[in-house]
Protein backbone atom coordinates (compact mmCIF):
# COMPACT_ATOMS: atom_id res chain seq x y z
CA UNK A 1 0.00 0.00 0.00
CA UNK A 2 1.51 3.53 -0.96
CA UNK A 3 1.35 6.67 1.29
CA UNK A 4 2.14 10.13 0.06
CA UNK A 5 3.24 13.40 2.19
CA UNK A 6 2.47 16.50 0.39
CA UNK A 7 5.55 19.20 0.78
CA UNK A 8 5.69 23.28 -0.49
CA UNK A 9 6.27 22.86 -4.47
CA UNK A 10 9.32 24.85 -5.87
CA UNK A 11 9.43 26.16 -9.29
CA UNK A 12 10.10 29.35 -11.39
CA UNK A 13 7.94 31.37 -8.82
CA UNK A 14 10.01 30.66 -5.94
CA UNK A 15 13.38 29.80 -6.96
CA UNK A 16 16.41 30.25 -4.40
CA UNK A 17 18.37 33.57 -4.10
CA UNK A 18 21.41 33.98 -2.30
CA UNK A 19 21.48 32.68 1.30
CA UNK A 20 23.56 33.33 4.09
CA UNK A 21 22.99 31.48 7.24
CA UNK A 22 22.81 33.80 9.86
CA UNK A 23 24.97 33.15 12.88
CA UNK A 24 23.41 33.58 16.44
CA UNK A 25 26.42 33.49 19.06
CA UNK A 26 25.88 30.52 21.54
CA UNK A 27 27.93 28.96 24.75
CA UNK A 28 29.38 25.42 24.34
CA UNK A 29 27.03 24.45 26.41
CA UNK A 30 24.52 25.77 24.61
CA UNK A 31 26.10 24.54 21.05
CA UNK A 32 26.53 20.70 22.82
CA UNK A 33 22.85 20.40 24.02
CA UNK A 34 21.79 21.98 20.29
CA UNK A 35 24.22 19.49 18.65
CA UNK A 36 22.69 16.25 20.33
CA UNK A 37 19.20 17.30 19.65
CA UNK A 38 20.12 17.68 15.90
CA UNK A 39 21.81 13.80 16.25
CA UNK A 40 18.87 12.22 17.05
CA UNK A 41 16.04 14.20 14.75
CA UNK A 42 14.77 12.90 11.57
CA UNK A 43 15.04 16.24 10.23
CA UNK A 44 18.04 16.12 10.26
CA UNK A 45 19.81 12.93 9.81
CA UNK A 46 20.84 13.41 6.27
CA UNK A 47 23.18 16.34 7.47
CA UNK A 48 26.69 15.86 8.04
CA UNK A 49 28.35 17.08 10.85
CA UNK A 50 29.67 20.43 9.23
CA UNK A 51 25.86 21.27 8.26
CA UNK A 52 24.84 20.10 11.48
CA UNK A 53 26.94 23.23 12.62
CA UNK A 54 25.10 25.58 10.35
CA UNK A 55 21.85 24.50 11.12
CA UNK A 56 23.03 25.21 15.19
CA UNK A 57 25.00 28.22 14.50
CA UNK A 58 21.59 29.47 12.78
CA UNK A 59 19.36 28.97 15.74
CA UNK A 60 18.36 32.16 17.52
CA UNK A 61 18.13 32.33 21.42
CA UNK A 62 14.21 33.19 22.31
CA UNK A 63 13.09 34.02 25.66
CA UNK A 64 9.46 33.41 26.83
CA UNK A 65 8.10 34.63 30.01
CA UNK A 66 5.99 32.07 32.52
CA UNK A 67 2.16 32.00 30.79
CA UNK A 68 2.86 34.00 28.17
CA UNK A 69 0.89 32.18 24.73
CA UNK A 70 3.58 31.62 22.92
CA UNK A 71 2.22 29.72 19.57
CA UNK A 72 -1.26 30.22 19.20
CA UNK A 73 -3.63 27.21 17.31
CA UNK A 74 -4.13 27.81 13.78
CA UNK A 75 -1.20 31.11 13.89
CA UNK A 76 0.68 30.64 10.71
CA UNK A 77 4.27 29.17 11.63
CA UNK A 78 7.34 29.58 10.84
CA UNK A 79 9.79 28.43 12.72
CA UNK A 80 10.80 25.16 15.07
CA UNK A 81 11.99 25.23 18.35
CA UNK A 82 14.04 23.42 20.50
CA UNK A 83 13.56 23.54 24.80
CA UNK A 84 16.72 24.39 26.12
CA UNK A 85 15.66 25.36 29.75
CA UNK A 86 12.25 25.86 31.38
CA UNK A 87 8.99 24.33 30.72
CA UNK A 88 5.97 25.09 28.12
CA UNK A 89 2.63 23.25 28.03
CA UNK A 90 0.78 22.23 24.68
CA UNK A 91 -2.95 22.57 23.85
CA UNK A 92 -5.01 21.49 21.64
CA UNK A 93 -8.73 22.24 20.91
CA UNK A 94 -10.65 19.95 18.90
CA UNK A 95 -13.50 20.60 16.80
CA UNK A 96 -17.04 20.34 18.04
CA UNK A 97 -15.38 20.46 21.70
CA UNK A 98 -15.66 23.86 24.13
CA UNK A 99 -12.61 24.45 25.26
CA UNK A 100 -8.53 23.15 24.95
CA UNK A 101 -7.68 19.83 26.04
CA UNK A 102 -3.94 19.79 27.78
CA UNK A 103 -1.78 17.43 25.18
CA UNK A 104 1.95 17.21 27.03
CA UNK A 105 4.50 19.40 28.43
CA UNK A 106 7.53 20.20 26.60
CA UNK A 107 11.06 19.84 28.70
CA UNK A 108 14.59 20.51 28.06
CA UNK A 109 15.80 19.27 24.61
CA UNK A 110 12.02 18.46 23.62
CA UNK A 111 11.51 20.01 19.72
CA UNK A 112 8.47 21.75 18.66
CA UNK A 113 7.15 23.83 15.39
CA UNK A 114 8.15 20.61 12.85
CA UNK A 115 5.40 20.93 10.53
CA UNK A 116 5.69 24.67 10.30
CA UNK A 117 8.96 23.97 8.67
CA UNK A 118 8.24 20.70 6.56
CA UNK A 119 4.66 21.93 5.14
CA UNK A 120 4.27 25.89 5.90
CA UNK A 121 1.02 24.31 7.60
CA UNK A 122 -0.58 26.21 10.64
CA UNK A 123 0.16 25.54 13.80
CA UNK A 124 -1.48 22.58 15.08
CA UNK A 125 -1.79 23.29 19.17
CA UNK A 126 -0.95 26.22 21.41
CA UNK A 127 1.98 26.75 23.70
CA UNK A 128 1.95 28.21 26.96
CA UNK A 129 4.84 28.47 29.12
CA UNK A 130 4.52 27.12 32.39
CA UNK A 131 7.76 28.72 33.57
CA UNK A 132 11.00 30.93 32.48
CA UNK A 133 11.60 29.42 29.28
CA UNK A 134 14.64 29.72 26.81
CA UNK A 135 14.14 28.04 23.26
CA UNK A 136 16.37 27.89 19.81
CA UNK A 137 14.62 28.92 16.99
CA UNK A 138 15.23 27.78 13.76
CA UNK A 139 13.50 29.87 10.69
CA UNK A 140 12.18 28.27 7.26
CA UNK A 141 13.96 30.00 5.26
CA UNK A 142 17.55 28.85 7.18
CA UNK A 143 15.79 25.42 7.31
CA UNK A 144 15.11 25.34 3.17
CA UNK A 145 18.43 26.69 2.01
CA UNK A 146 20.43 24.30 4.18
CA UNK A 147 18.26 21.13 5.31
CA UNK A 148 16.56 20.53 1.92
CA UNK A 149 19.62 21.20 -0.23
CA UNK A 150 21.70 18.55 1.52
CA UNK A 151 18.67 16.38 1.42
CA UNK A 152 18.47 17.12 -2.32
CA UNK A 153 22.50 17.17 -3.23
CA UNK A 154 22.74 13.36 -1.47
CA UNK A 155 19.94 12.26 -3.16
CA UNK A 156 21.42 13.38 -6.62
CA UNK A 157 24.73 11.32 -5.05
CA UNK A 158 22.53 7.77 -5.16
CA UNK A 159 20.74 9.16 -8.26
CA UNK A 160 24.49 9.53 -9.81
CA UNK A 161 25.73 6.29 -8.45
CA UNK A 162 22.67 4.21 -9.70
CA UNK A 163 23.33 5.55 -12.89
CA UNK A 164 26.81 3.91 -13.14
CA UNK A 165 24.97 0.64 -12.33
CA UNK A 166 24.48 -1.69 -15.51
CA UNK A 167 21.81 -3.60 -14.09
CA UNK A 168 19.27 -1.02 -13.56
CA UNK A 169 19.87 0.78 -17.02
CA UNK A 170 16.61 -1.02 -17.93
CA UNK A 171 15.00 1.10 -15.28
CA UNK A 172 13.53 4.18 -15.84
CA UNK A 173 14.74 7.32 -13.76
CA UNK A 174 11.74 7.85 -12.38
CA UNK A 175 11.71 3.22 -11.53
CA UNK A 176 15.03 4.15 -10.46
CA UNK A 177 14.10 6.74 -7.92
CA UNK A 178 10.98 4.78 -7.16
CA UNK A 179 13.58 1.90 -5.64
CA UNK A 180 15.97 4.27 -3.63
CA UNK A 181 12.85 6.41 -1.98
CA UNK A 182 11.35 2.90 -1.02
CA UNK A 183 15.03 1.89 0.34
CA UNK A 184 16.36 2.37 3.89
CA UNK A 185 18.97 4.77 2.98
CA UNK A 186 18.57 8.07 5.15
CA UNK A 187 17.75 11.04 2.75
Amino acid sequence: MRTSVSAEAYGDYNKKGKFQAPVHQKTPEQKERILSKLNVSFLFSSLDPKEKDVIMLAMKIVEVKKGDRFIKQGDQGDDLYVVDSGKLDCFKKFPNEQSEKFLLTYGPGDAFGELALMYNAPRAASIVAKENSILFSLDRESFNNIVKDAVIKKRNLFHEFIAKIPLLDSLTRDRKSTRLNSSHIPL
